[in-house]
């Protein structure tokens, strides 16, 4: 007999392992079995609850992506001139959103959306959210809020990579502080 509300539980265990096994092999190379192993349940239950392997990954994404958006809105509004755009950077290097497994489980996922339709799309979603979201917060600052946007686009991945593969990685506050030293070159 199934245990009432065990479902969701067991999915968000599911998802969690997925990250951290991820992040620890540095790839998607990750078996369910592992994954079931680390969620202390069977690999059929997992496929019970997700059906493949890249339905596990892609429900890993859709969780990483909730977190970091949830992190934005907890940030907002930002007080301030540049307050939406602190707090979209700011949530960009969170605990939770910066952990060295949620990070290379993300940068994963990029290689996942080069031959998986739905990543791909939902990487494309995340994408078009974070220009948009930055564009609005650049407008009343810049008279080139498209070309800063795409450049924190860009550095925002470029420090994720950074963070994964330096040797000993680069600390959130660094990471921050790069942005920052940027945008008040660009925006003075």
């Amino acid at each position: 007999m199934p245990k009432i509300g065990a479902e969701p539980i067991r999915k968000a265990a599911l998802i969690n392992a997925t990250i951290f096994e991820i992040g620890r092999a540095g790839s998607l190379d990750v078996t369910v079995a592992q994954i079931a192993r680390r969620a202390g349940m069977s690999p059929a239950l997992a496929h019970h609850y997700f059906g493949s392997k890249e339905q596990i990954f892609l429900a890993a994404m859709r969780y990483i992506l909730r977190v970091y958006g949830r992190s934005v809105a907890e940030r907002l509004p930002g007080h301030g001139r540049r307050g939406r755009l602190d707090a979209i950077i700011g949530a960009s290097f969170a605990p939770q959103n910066f952990q060295r497994e949620t990070v290379s489980a993300w940068l994963n996922f990029y290689a996942l959306a080069l031959i998986n339709p739905e990543a791909g799309r939902l990487l494309r979603v995340y994408h078009f959210r974070l220009r948009s979201n930055l564009m609005l917060a650049l407008r009343p600052l810049t008279s080139e809020p498209a070309q800063v946007a795409e450049t924190l686009g860009a550095l925002i991945d470029g420090l994720y990579l950074r963070a994964v593969l330096t040797p000993g990685g680069i600390d959130a506050q660094t990471a921050e502080k790069l942005i920052f030293d940027y945008l008040d070159e660009t925006l003075t």
